[in-house]
């Protein structure tokens, strides 16, 4: 390895122990070091071609903050934000998302050439991505309720939450933060929540998760037809239409049925008078939902 890398023995011992404080398995033999396993951590490098968009953290107070100071800075698109732990982490209408060790948080930045009015198009697309992932890779039923949560069996597996920043009319970034339950529980802090390990009974990896959510996902973006029927591609796994809801946001409670999503985001709510009422934003319960959940 020395000789290969031309640097001496020492150096390669001092690299192969920072690697080793990290967290890797590496054995020493008479032959050589030995990597035995691949801890279950992220880092820029575990994501090849990836290397100078990703942004690994072991704690911060949320990946939103940090990507919001990167785009505003001009950081290239698909910059990606991820936390070992949040202490900020933060859900829809201020609420808190609770980001235990286990989990996959993490913010990307986009820069879609799209209205701000059709921005919200990229959370959905976000989305579709991530539930047909779990649904083709790793057999979950994962379903999508309006707006950009995913449930299995009625309980959450992942929130999204998306900021936008624009010139005039057109979009300069959206930043589309995700929190996924993988190896940690969640339901001390959310008892209608479930983690990827406790629905397979094992744990996962979330190096791979993640690597073939951005895979899918950029892929979807950089067509530049992408997000022309990303509604009509949602509906499929949507678990949310005609269902009686309650939608709350910060000025109002709202119930009805959702009848339908319009091709901006919009949820079309059915009122008990028969009228139909355009929802663009706010948190939606079903009924049988306890209304308090975040």
């Amino acid at each position: 390895m020395s000789a290969r890398l031309g640097v001496t023995r020492v150096a390669v011992w001092k690299h192969i122990r920072r690697l080793q404080d990290a967290g890797y398995p590496i054995e020493s033999t008479s032959k050589g070091y030995r990597l035995t396993g691949r801890p279950d951590m992220l880092q820029p490098w575990e994501f090849p071609g990836r290397e100078g968009r990703m942004h690994c953290y072991d704690g911060v107070e949320s990946t939103m903050a940090i990507a919001r100071g990167l785009a505003r800075e001009g950081c290239p698109e698909f910059t990606v934000i991820t936390a070992e732990q949040q202490t900020k982490g933060r859900g829809r209408l201020g609420r808190i998302w609770h980001s235990q060790r286990g989990g996959l948080y993490f913010t990307i930045v986009l820069r879609p050439n799209l209205p701000s009015q059709l921005s919200s198009l990229t959370t959905f697309a976000a989305g579709r991505t991530l539930a047909v992932l779990l649904r083709e890779v790793y057999g979950i039923q994962a379903g999508l309720k309006w707006p950009n949560d995913l449930l299995v069996d009625g309980r959450k597996l992942s929130g999204m939450l998306s900021e936008m920043d624009a010139r005039g009319e057109m979009v300069t970034f959206v930043n589309i933060g995700i929190g996924l339950n993988v190896n940690n529980d969640p339901s001390a802090d959310e008892p209608t929540a479930v983690s990827l390990a406790q629905i397979l009974g094992r744990k996962l990896d979330r190096r791979d998760l993640l690597e073939g959510f951005l895979e899918r996902f950029e892929a979807k973006m950089r067509d530049p037809h992408g997000l022309d029927r990303i509604i009509a591609e949602w509906k499929p796994y949507a678990v949310t239409l005609n269902q009686a809801v309650r939608i709350v946001t910060t000025r109002e409670s709202i119930d009805g049925i959702a009848r339908d999503v319009d091709e901006t985001g919009a949820l079309l709510l059915e009122r008990p008078d028969g009228t139909l009422r355009r929802i663009i934003h706010g948190d939606c319960f079903h009924q049988a939902d306890p209304v308090s959940a975040g």
